[in-house]
């Protein structure tokens, strides 16, 4: 029998701007009519189900103080505000924000919210959408209005409220009070979200652990110093050391927690699994039974035990609890599987419901299987809310299938991972604990690049003025906790995820500024000017295309060696990843490709980091829909592709190079075009036959097929 823990991870950012109590951004509310609800509802449907449900304590404020009132809803306000009322700023904040929502699961299947998206047009270009306003009416405001915050009501959501669903019916020409409606019933779902949350593990089917408090990378509050031991030779900023703060974040954590839960939380998922053994007394002080974190810090950690004498640690090492121990203390970990796990994150989305958990639950039987003893436990720990929107039924299917499957399987059975530790105590002590975090076991997306680094000595600047007012007693206690609120909500991961090249949306600019006003609110509640650096963006405000077009027409011999880069200059280009966002994904199959054409063939290249069980598709919209399928194969030269008609009708080429590349040429008149048309596709990659990524995720690469007259005007050198 082996014991599956989930460990559910529900978090989102403090949006709220202190000085005005406005959340400048509505991911709290959002997730909780959707994510939220939905996953703790679910529940009641398995009620023999056990897991872990990790609610950070800034998230659970935010929706404390949203459902009470104490805190303004900028983009509620904006929906609530009649249309006809609405002014010109207004409008343009509707047109660029209540599309941001999941297109082909949340906008496309309803007719009347794709034709708004299609009207203001699929990117937003600040000064075509203001010349085409003209053309919005009232209607095309209050529907879009309406379609937002309704395209976000969960499955659960409809269920409690059937008006939802006769809404989403209905599709257009919605009323004020339709709109209205649909925003209280938002309202409502807010204040609902703690109380079901607290009923789930009064009734024995959940357990709630904890977060420190603003979900800082603790490690880096502590002592950013300690980055070197995962980022060696990396250039930092000045030190930032506040062992005290680290310690604040926890009690805070375990303080709120216990007000709103009646009981202290035993488990703890540092934020994004990052840990350090310096932090393990702190942990076992603040109360903390366990923490969680990934397999590699595991792996990591027992390579680096002087017993192990340089060998290799057993993969079977890691279904088990374990005892961590420094400097006197010991606190329980487990440490989550990482390709499972991810596979719910980030691939089960892609497939057929049923097929995905079927997947699942055999590869957790098979390690059950390899167990000693047949024994053991198996930690599933990931992002509880982002991956549901991926889903076209928003996950009910997959997660009735999962848990189902679950509770029919002889020799799977789910546990909360408090109730494992009492089944199965540790038996075995890391005593070289790595620092690190579940993304590649390092920091590297929080610290050690300019913006980030920047960041951090504005942040290590302001901690060291208050410091300062603190030591000369010029501070009323009211004034000290409340600068140093504004602190601890500046060391958040948040804002450093957003800083430097990792990662990139349309809302640098508004995390940059959430950042900075924490900071200059330290200074304002002690009485000073905050200084006149802390006006200046950190962020470059960026938003890297997704992809390169095509330069100049391609003519390439097909070789499938890197060698023929000569063949590909000019040629278009995508770097897998360039669309993360809030979640990352540390497992990816396809590094990139590149397109192009001459004037009658389209050329494409692959450049894949495994070849084994690995098959791609192109699929290729237009006139004439098509996809291209390949694989699997290996790297052994020549091959072959099939190409797919909509009608059926299935073509078989032989121009395929496979060795370190893979290498395409499709004939243009086999997709029925020419040199004047323009071209639309996107990729897909398969492993054993499950999807598990798609290039680009929303809107299709286009491209105008290139000519030799091209080649003429647009010169290379």
């Amino acid at each position: 029998m082996a014991h599956v823990v989930f460990l559910w991870h529900m978090h989102q950012p403090y949006y709220v701007n202190p000085s005005t109590k406005t959340a400048m951004m509505p991911w709290v509310r959002l997730h909780a009519v959707k994510g939220y609800l939905d996953m703790v509802s679910i529940l009641r449907e398995f009620p023999e189900v056990r897991v872990n449900l990790n609610m950070t304590p800034v998230l659970l404020l935010q929706l404390k103080e949203l459902g009470e009132g104490t805190v303004r809803d900028l983009w509620m306000d904006w929906a609530r505000k009649p249309a006809a009322d609405l002014d010109e700023y207004q409008r343009m904040a509707l047109l660029e924000n209540f599309f941001k929502i999941h297109w082909d699961n949340m906008i496309r299947p309803f007719p009347r919210y794709w034709e708004l998206l299609n009207k203001r047009g699929l990117r937003f270009d600040r000064e075509e959408v203001r010349r085409g306003m003209r053309y919005w009416s009232t209607q095309d405001f209050l529907d879009l209005q309406t379609w937002f915050n309704l395209g976000w009501c969960g499955y659960t959501a409809e269920r409690l409220y059937p008006e939802l669903a006769v809404l989403k019916t209905k599709g257009r020409n919605f009323t004020e009070l339709e709109k209205t409606r649909v925003l209280d019933i938002h309202t409502e779902i807010v204040r609902k979200i703690i109380p079901l949350y607290r009923e789930a593990e009064e009734r024995g089917q959940a357990e709630i652990t904890t977060t420190p408090f603003y979900h800082p990378i603790l490690p880096l509050v502590f002592d950013s110093a300690l980055a070197e031991r995962c980022l060696p030779g990396r250039q930092f900023p000045r030190r930032f050391h506040w062992p005290e703060d680290a310690s604040a974040q926890l009690e805070l954590a375990v303080r709120q927690h216990t007000e709103m839960f009646g009981r202290a939380p035993r488990g703890l998922w540092p934020s994004e699994g990052s840990i350090a053994p310096e932090l393990i007394p702190l942990m076992q002080k603040a109360g903390i039974r366990y923490f969680c974190s990934d397999e590699e810090n595991l792996f990591r950690s027992l390579a680096n035990d002087p017993s192990s004498h340089g060998s290799n640690p057993d993969h079977l090492e890691l279904f088990q609890a374990w005892n961590v121990a420094y400097n006197g203390a010991t606190v329980a970990a487990f440490f989550r599987e990482k390709p499972l796990s991810d596979f719910i994150g980030f691939m089960a989305a892609k497939n057929e419901s049923h097929h995905a958990a079927g997947h699942l639950l055999h590869h957790l039987r098979s390690i059950e299987a390899a167990l000693p003893n047949r024994r053991g436990v198996i930690p599933l720990i990931l992002d509880g809310e982002n991956a549901w929107e991926t889903f076209a039924d928003g996950g009910e299917g997959f997660l009735r299938a999962l848990y189902g499957g679950l509770l029919d399987d002889p020799v799977l059975e789910s546990v909360t991972m408090e109730e494992y530790l009492e089944l199965a105590p540790p038996q075995k002590v890391v005593r070289s604990l790595h620092t690190g975090s579940w993304i590649s076991s390092n920091f590297d997306i929080w610290i050690g690049e300019d913006e980030e680094n920047r960041g951090w000595d504005l942040l290590g600047n302001t901690r060291d003025f208050l410091q300062k007012q603190i030591e000369a007693g010029t501070l009323t206690a009211e004034q000290k906790a409340s600068a140093l609120q504004e602190i601890y909500a500046a060391e958040g991961s948040d804002w450093f995820w957003w800083y430097g090249p990792d990662f990139s949306t349309e809302n640098d600019g508004l995390f940059d500024d959430l950042f900075r006003q924490h900071l200059k609110n330290v200074y304002t509640i002690c009485g000073e000017l905050p200084p006149s650096i802390l006006e200046e963006p950190i962020t470059s405000m960026r938003v890297a295309p997704l992809y390169d077009k095509p330069k100049q027409p391609v003519a390439c011999s097909l070789t499938g060696r890197r060698s023929s880069y000569f063949d590909w200059m000019g040629a278009g280009s995508y770097v897998a990843g360039s669309e993360q966002g809030a979640m990352y994904c540390s497992d990816r199959i396809l590094k990139g490709f590149a397109f192009g054409n001459d004037d009658d063939s389209l050329y494409l290249r692959f450049e894949l980091l495994r070849w084994q069980d690995v098959s791609v598709s192109v699929e290729f919209h237009g006139i004439k829909p098509a996809t291209l399928e390949f694989g699997p194969l290996a790297p052994t030269g020549r091959g072959c592709y099939r190409l797919v008609g909509a009608d059926g009708t299935i073509m078989e080429r032989k121009d395929l190079a496979a060795r370190e590349v893979v290498e395409v040429k499709v004939p243009l008149l086999d997709l029925g075009m020419n040199g004047d048309d323009q071209i639309r596709f996107q990729v897909k990659v398969f492993e054993a036959g499950l999807e598990r990524e798609c290039y680009p995720e929303r809107v299709p690469i286009e491209f105008a097929l290139t000519r030799n007259q091209y080649a003429l005007e647009h010169w290379l050198v």
